[in-house]
């Protein structure tokens, strides 16, 4: 059983989480009155309630996209909004609680029977799977299909590079361990065992308090080995959910219709009301908000909310500022320094960058207060582990070039430098604070030159490559972040950790790979003790600072809209501040 100890201390993690979020409030309803969608409901009202709630099966759920995901596929996938998503058809140990308000970010057993069951030292994890549960082929889900799952999604980079590490640095051995596809020894990664096939249990190289929301990611979904083929699995992925797959379309998007092997007896967490999804990809951003205000669609998949030229149209009326929700996503846009690219290679040159930047321009040209508020900390309020401070004070948050200017002298370039900065071209507003940071950076002689590339590739192909970021020169990478879960080290260890550098897919853009910040992320993870680990992750934020890699620029937020058909909205804070998936259904 899980010693009282551990248990208290994530208790008390998630308690923590959950009363610094910006967006409080209880679980109560808001049903819309007479036929319209919203009904009564005030601005900011699924923040806190679910808007338009009804039991009413049927209709179809239109979600659009401005790019598309990194992939579908649950185990080769790290994007927020996936991760929303796949909730649909695919079920993993554990989950984040479908509700409205604080309670959505509370961690329920899904695949699994309960949380996990640490050892006293949090080194040795176990679940027990519910009977009975099957894939869509009608084969029940065992231990063994989650293992592989797990097996397959973090130790094969080569045909799926998208995921987080986590497994890959704690499992014992997981660092020799080559994965499904090249090791064929029986029974794989030894530090994974099923010993039933209700039971799973995880050998960890290092004692993890987090293990629970660990265990939230798709990751462990099941994939059934005899159905694997590698990177094309996505085009045929065997559903464990509600849902299942009809049409899938890399460039156009899927289709996805009920899945007949699915029982709600067996799933307490999924009403699963749509009789269909749509989910349509590649849909020009300013396109997607006019769906939206026209009741064309159901929601923004990405759940970044309306784009800066679109909200005049929303806020200046009664009627439409009804529709909003603003909530914090618990995610700061930052400007990520490559210490591998020259001139970044010296602090005095990300020093200069730091003091250069108007991150109140910023903030103004890309939607003003409705989208974020100046950082000064990678760690955003909202998250458990945040700690004030600004080293890189600047008079307003408008800049100071004498500052940076002082700082290229240190660091031999008096005169300035050139590099390239990347972003997302089907992202607008990202676009358009790249090109006011371009406009900070001329005042100080530092000339940036814009490259952008589509998002859904941006971190395969693009600016999480570091063989292409090394040959093309891209010293500066437009980047935003969530945490993976409600704390410090869920927020840090993907983006700063050393051993979060891949070849491919790779999240610390920066290359930062700094021993004692590795180390203290080692040490934070094994405190049980929540204050201290708390603050271990502040301390962890202070020294990024001191690196000056990370520029935080904004801790945003999402201004969302709901149309009138939109039934059972509410935002969940676990994924970002976007609407919750699973909940949200159609009255048409």
């Amino acid at each position: 059983m899980k010693t009282r100890k551990l248990a208290a201390a994530i208790a008390a993690t998630t308690a923590l989480g959950l009363a610094a979020t910006a967006c409080g409030g209880g679980g109560s309803s808001n049903k819309g009155g007479g036929g319209g969608g919203n009904g009564d409901a005030k601005a900011d009202a699924a923040m806190s309630s679910i808007v338009n709630e009804t039991n009413k099966k049927g209709g179809t759920v239109t979600l659009e996209h401005s790019s598309g995901p990194d992939s579908l596929d649950p185990g080769n996938t790290y994007y927020g909004w996936v991760q929303n998503f796949s909730r649909l058809y695919g079920r993993t140990l554990v989950t984040f609680k479908p509700a409205a308000g604080k309670d959505s970010l509370t961690v329920v057993p899904d695949l699994a029977t309960s949380l996990g069951k640490a050892s006293p030292d949090a080194k040795t994890w176990t679940y027990t799977l519910r009977k009975g549960v099957k894939f869509q082929d009608g084969t029940e889900i065992t231990s063994k299909d989650v293992k592989y799952a797990i097996e397959r999604s973090n130790f094969a980079p080569d045909a799926l590079s998208n995921g987080p590490t986590y497994f890959k640095a704690y499992l014992e051995g997981g660092d020799k361990y080559k994965g499904p596809y090249k090791d064929k020894s029986p029974g794989g990664l030894k530090s994974i065992e099923t010993p039933d096939d209700q039971t799973i249990i995880f050998h960890l190289n290092k004692p993890f308090a987090d293990m629970d929301y660990l265990a939230t990611f798709s990751q462990t979904a099941p994939v059934p080995q005899k159905a694997d083929t590698g990177a094309d699995y996505v085009k045929k992925i065997v559903s464990s959910g509600p849902y299942k797959f009809s049409s899938y379309s890399e460039s156009r998007g899927a289709t996805l219709v009920r899945n007949e092997q699915w029982d709600a007896k067996s799933d307490p967490i999924r009403k699963a009301l749509p009789d269909k999804i749509d989910l349509k990809l590649n849909v020009n951003a300013t396109t997607i908000d006019e769906h939206l205000i026209g009741d064309t669609i159901t929601a923004d998949a990405g759940g970044t909310g309306l784009q800066s030229k679109t909200q005049p149209k929303v806020v200046t009326k009664v009627q439409e500022k009804a529709k909003t929700d603003d909530p914090y996503a618990g995610a700061t846009q930052y400007l990520a320094l490559n210490v591998n690219v020259k001139p970044f290679d010296n602090a005095d040159c990300r020093k200069a960058v730091q003091y250069a930047v108007d991150k109140a321009g910023m903030v103004d040209a890309t939607g003003g207060k409705l989208k974020g508020e100046a950082a000064s900390t990678l760690i955003p309020p909202s998250v458990a582990g945040y700690k004030k401070f600004d080293l890189y004070q600047t008079p307003g948050n408008k800049g100071d070039a004498a500052k940076a200017k002082d700082a290229l002298k240190k660091c031999g370039k008096p005169n300035g430098f050139k590099t390239n900065l990347s972003a997302r071209s089907d992202r607008p507003d990202e676009v358009t604070a790249a090109t006011q940071l371009q406009e900070s950076l001329k005042k100080v002689g530092i000339q940036a030159e814009i490259k952008t590339f589509p998002a859904d590739k941006y971190f395969t192909d693009f600016a999480g490559s570091p063989d292409y970021v090394h040959k093309n020169k891209i010293g500066m990478m437009m980047m935003a972040w969530g945490a993976d879960w409600p704390s410090g080290f869920g927020f840090l260890d993907q983006i700063v950790n050393g051993s979060a550098i891949k070849p491919s897919g790779g999240t610390n853009l920066m290359e930062l790979n700094d021993k004692a910040i590795n180390a203290k992320l080692a040490e934070g993870i094994g405190t049980l003790d929540d204050t201290k680990r708390n603050a271990i992750w502040g301390e962890i934020d202070q020294m990024v600072a001191e690196n000056a890699s990370v520029v935080p620029l904004f801790y945003r937020k999402n201004l969302l809209y709901r149309p009138e058909s939109a039934a059972n909205v509410t935002v969940t804070e676990a994924y970002l501040g976007m609407y919750d998936f699973t909940l949200l259904s159609s009255t048409k």
